[in-house]
């Protein structure tokens, strides 16, 4: 199967940013303890285009703002259809399993913490998300983007299939 180009340029795009978590670690040295941060930060427009990016660093701030400049280079597009993902999805990365299934008008974003931040920034309203496995907010990023990026909009659906777009949605 080829792998179809879901990547966005950033001109011209309101992105938002949202900070998903933030790591702590510690090296211990003949001076003394030296912390650094790891902060991983989701950027989206709410409509349909999300990223992700790490940033790493001796502040806080500087960490979060690394990993929103590596967010806004690493952006794809997923195709939302009435406030909901077009189909069902399972994919994984590393320990952690994600399973997405869209949901009716009316229900949210029934998803855990990094899963609901990724949600949130592409403007999905409905959706209904399970993790299984790791619950390392790194890996449930990635794989829910990972999952997000494999996904295929009615219209291509429809492409591939070679019939109109309401003989996709009816039968």
């Amino acid at each position: 199967m080829v792998k179809k180009n879901n990547r966005v340029k950033t001109s011209d795009i309101e992105l938002k940013d949202r900070l998903v978590a933030i790591n702590r670690t510690t090296k211990v040295t003949k001076g003394g303890r030296t912390f650094t941060f790891a902060a991983i930060v989701v950027v989206g427009d709410g409509n349909g285009i999300i990223g992700y990016g790490l940033g790493k660093a001796n502040e806080v701030t500087a960490a979060i703002t690394k990993g929103t400049e590596m967010a806004k280079k690493n952006l794809i597009k997923v195709p939302v259809h009435n406030g909901t993902i077009p189909h069902e999805q399972v994919a994984k990365y590393g320990g952690s399993r994600v399973i997405m299934k869209p949901a009716t008008p009316g229900t949210g974003v029934k998803a855990g913490g990094a899963m609901r931040a990724v949600f949130e920034s592409i403007g999905v309203t409905d959706v209904i998300c399970k993790s299984k496995g790791s619950s390392n907010p790194h890996n449930l990023v990635k794989a829910t983007i990972k999952a997000l990026d494999e996904m295929r909009s009615p219209q291509t659906v429809a492409h591939y299939r070679g019939v109109t777009l309401d003989k996709v949605f009816n039968g």
